[in-house]
Formats: C-alpha cells, structure tokens, sequence
C-alpha cells in the first residue's frame, strides 16, 4: 500500500487516455498554443485507456517521493523562520539587548523582505525546479545557520532580512509546484500534508529548544538553538538538487509505462504535458483583476495575522502564564501537534467533499473561539486550552486556503500569480500580527488576542462571500455550456456515459469552480 493509498477516491469517471509515445507532444509553450493542444490531447484521447490501478500507483510513488520531500524542506523553513520566539527566551534578549521594540523589528524585517520578494514565485515555472529548490534551500540554510555568530542586534536584523528573501522563494511556490503533479482533486490533501509541517515544526521547535535550554552547553544556548536548526537545511540542498523532479514525466523513479499515464495527466489537466518555461503575460494581468483571487488573498491576510504571531509569541504568552522559561518551550509542543493532526485531516475531508468553504467557515470559528477564550478567560488552564483552539483553528485554515486558489485559476500562469498575489497581499498580515503583543500588555496580551479573533471570524466570513459568489459562477457556466450530464447525453445519448476530458483545470466546458 501507497502512503497515502487509505486515503485516495477513486479518480472520476472522466479520467482521460495517454499520450501514445509515437506521438509526443511539440515543444511549445503550454499557454500561447493551448486550443492546439487541447485538440490533440481530445484526438488522442480516443485511442488509449489508462488503467485506474496504474494511474494510483503513480500517484502512490509521487506520494512517497516528492510529497515527502517538499514538505521535509517546508518542516526545516518554518523551523528556521519562528525558531526566534524560542532563542528569545532562551538568552538572546538579554546578549543582544532587545530592549524597546527591537524583537518586534527582528520580526518585520523577515515579513518585509518576504514580501518584497514574493515574485520569485514565478521562478517554479522559469527555472527547472531542482536547480531552483537547490539554491533557495542552501541560501537560507546558510543565513539560519550564520545567525548563531550574530553579536548586535544589526547583524541580527542583517540576517533576518536576507532569511526572508531566500525563504520567498521557497514557501509560497510548493503548492503551485504540487500542482504540476497532483490533479485539482488531489491537490488540496498534499498541500495540507506540506502546510501541515508548520505546526509540526512548531511542535519540534518546541521539545528541540526544551532539550537545549535545559542543558548547559559551551556557548550561549541561543546560539546552539540556530546551530542545530540550521545546519540540517544546508545538508538538504544536495538532496534537492538529486531528487525533487521537474515534472512528473522527467521523474527517474517512474517507468517508461508510468511516465505515459503521468502525461497524460498532464493532457487531462491543461492539455498538454509540457509545463515548465514561460508564462502569458495577459493571464497575468487577468488574474490580477479578477475578484476571486482577491477574496483569497483577504482571506490569507486574515489568517496571517494570527499564522505569524502565535509561534514567536507563544513561549513568551506561556511563560507570563506562570511557567518557567523551560517548561514554557515544553508546553508549546502539545497543540501544535494536535494542529498538525487537523491540518491533514481537514484537507483530506475538503478534497473528498469539494467543499473547502464550509470547511474554512468552520475551522474559522474553532480559531476564533480560541482567541476569545484567551483574551477573556483568567484561569491558566482555560487559557492554555484556548491556545488549543487557536492552533487548531488557523494552521489548517492556511492549509485549506492554498489548494482553494489553485482549484479555481484557470491556466498554469493564472495559477501562479494568484498564488504570488495570495502571499504579496497575505503577508502583510504578519506586519500587523507581530505588532499585537507588546510586552505592556503582559500578561494576558487582551487586546492582541482580541485583534486575532476578529481576524479569524472575518476569514470565515470572506469565506462564505466567497462560496456564494462561486456557486453563481457555476451556475452561469452550468446555462451557458450545460451541466455534465447534458454534456454527455448531447454527445453520446446516454447520460450515464463517461466523458473524455482534456484541460479540464484550464477554462473551458468542462471548468467548474470548487465550492
């Protein structure tokens, strides 16, 4: 059995045929000859059938090589990113001398040079991924680790903008590089299983900082803390460069057989299986004007406020509880873990359902509760199972969010500016989010976790606009190239019949929104 294999539907009965190897598709690009690829993608369609059994183990192996992989990387960038909440506490406010409102710029100056440099996102699409991943990874694996050797708080600074640009090129373009491998039904669970490595960084980050503050090391356990959190990310970037594949037709761990039905794949989704190099400027701007793709990003801002300042400032919340500085790094492990669970299982729910709304509206409210009972609640042990809440409420929420954007743009460049408008507008939120909690608000932080609640209700109501606004949508293309079942009872005469569907992810007849 796959790792994921329990997991996985049936593919629907629309699957398409593959691409005969005597035919292959021209070197074109993907975006300017679409009509044409898709008119060869429908010829081919009619000569060979892909065997459903074959087509989930190549999911199967997907899964167990690139998943895995993708979100390892992603567990590593989160650490290396929040692991300052933990050094914080752990000395470096006082060897540093992090008085006033310096850890709150320390904290900026990531999110600032993180948003300057979201359009590197594009890169997914330009470079061949391997090389790509390979020089983002090492980049900020160096600069994680070199932060252990900072002794101001300039150099500091230095570090953590030149962390946030490396790491701009890594994050935001995952989910748009899954969805080069992955069809849109599939999609939504990988990226919960990548997104879902960020609260179980924050779990690591937690027992890792409890370990080395507990001890008494040779030099400064801050300084420890980076040392043995950066370190692992620059021996991952040979990894990267051997073995991330660009496409899941270049992937060396499939069959000649199995590269067959990952094409055509390719052809069910957007007609062709070549989609790496160049991007249609007017797709750009397309997407740059289109309402859906601002919702989603409103609703990334919304969540960011929250994502970005629960991990840095949770140790601290923690202590001011009453805890030690020790058993606060320990405490923060449990819901994290928890948020780790739901995040996959939430996406999982979403992708067999279809309906990432309803999912967003509730995990909203479980969030936003969180915050509530945290801003009015006094007793230690309320508060504590608020944090519970909130951890559970916003991780997934990102999670669900990201498949969302890439289910409902219709072309592979409209997918990749709306996941670049997504983070160039979502994370300002962060600005905002590490503002909230000065430390004269300790130490129940009121007026920060009220801020955090409101943001978290208004991401379920974006999220209802959103659903409805989609739902017409649907409707309009349902009147104006009828339903599925129309479709193939106009075509076949049996409404029961399956339909052969090429570019069904690229607008077009077969186009739907997901709800």
């Amino acid at each position: 059995m796959g790792l994921l294999s329990k997991f996985e539907r049936d593919p629907p009965a629309t699957t398409t045929d593959y691409v005969d190897e005597a035919v292959p598709s021209p070197p074109v690009d993907v975006e300017k000859a679409r009509g044409e690829v898709q008119e060869e993608g429908s010829a081919l369609a009619h000569h060979h059938h892909v065997d459903p059994e074959a087509e989930k183990r190549v999911v199967r192996k997907l899964d167990w090589r690139v998943t895995p992989l993708v979100s390892a990387l992603y567990l590593v960038s989160f650490l290396d990113r929040s692991n300052i909440g933990n050094a914080k506490i752990a000395g470096m406010s006082e060897d540093l001398e992090l008085t006033g409102n310096r850890y709150q710029w320390l904290l900026n100056i990531f999110y600032i040079s993180y948003i300057l440099f979201e359009f590197q996102v594009i890169m997914w699409k330009i470079m061949p991924p391997h090389i790509w991943a390979t020089i983002v990874v090492l980049g900020w694996g160096l600069i994680a680790t070199l932060q252990s050797a900072t002794f101001s708080w300039s150099a500091e600074m230095v570090c953590r903008f030149l962390l946030g640009v490396t790491e701009a090129g890594f994050g935001p373009g995952i989910p748009y590089l899954l969805s080069f491998f992955y069809l849109r039904h599939e999609v939504g669970l990988r990226c919960g299983i990548f997104l879902s490595c960020a609260p179980l960084a924050t779990t690591f980050a937690g027992a890792l900082a409890y370990g080395i503050t507990s001890g008494h090391a040779g030099i400064a356990n801050w300084r420890l803390l980076f040392l043995v959190e950066g370190i692992p990310t620059i021996l991952l970037a040979p990894v990267v460069f051997f073995f991330l594949p660009d496409s899941p037709d270049k992937a060396r761990f499939l069959t000649e057989d199995e590269k067959l039905i990952a094409r055509a794949r390719g052809v069910r989704q957007v007609g062709t299986h070549e989609r790496i190099g160049g991007v249609v400027w007017k797709d750009i701007g397309l997407c740059l004007l289109d309402p859906i793709a601002w919702f989603t990003a409103l609703m990334y801002f919304s969540c960011n406020v929250s994502f970005s300042s629960l991990p840095v400032f949770l140790p601290t919340i923690l202590q001011d509880m009453g805890f030690t500085a020790v058993n606060a790094q320990g405490l923060t492990a449990p819901p994290y873990f928890v948020s780790f669970l739901v995040t996959i299982g939430s996406t999982y729910i979403a992708d067999r359902t279809q309906q990432r709304g309803y999912m967003l509206m509730f995990l909203s409210c479980v969030g936003g509760i969180g915050y509530i009972l945290l801003a009015t609640c006094e007793s230690v042990g309320a508060r504590y199972f608020g944090v519970f809440l909130a951890a559970s409420g916003i991780f997934p929420c990102i999670a669900n969010i990201l498949p969302w954007v890439l289910n409902n743009q219709g072309s592979d460049t409209r997918r990749g500016t709306g996941i670049a408008m997504l983070n160039l507008i979502g994370q300002c939120g962060p600005l905002l989010g590490t503002n909230v909690f000065p430390a004269t608000q300790s130490p129940r932080y009121v007026e920060g976790m009220a801020i955090c609640a409101a943001f978290t209700f208004f991401n379920g109501f974006l999220a209802l606009s959103l659903r409805t606004l989609l739902k017409w949508e649907n409707k309009k293309l349902d009147r104006q190239h009828g339903t599925q079942i129309e479709r193939i009872a106009s075509r076949t005469g049996d409404p029961k019949g399956h339909e052969s569907v090429v570019s069904e992810e690229n607008y077009g007849p077969t186009f739907r929104y997901i709800l």
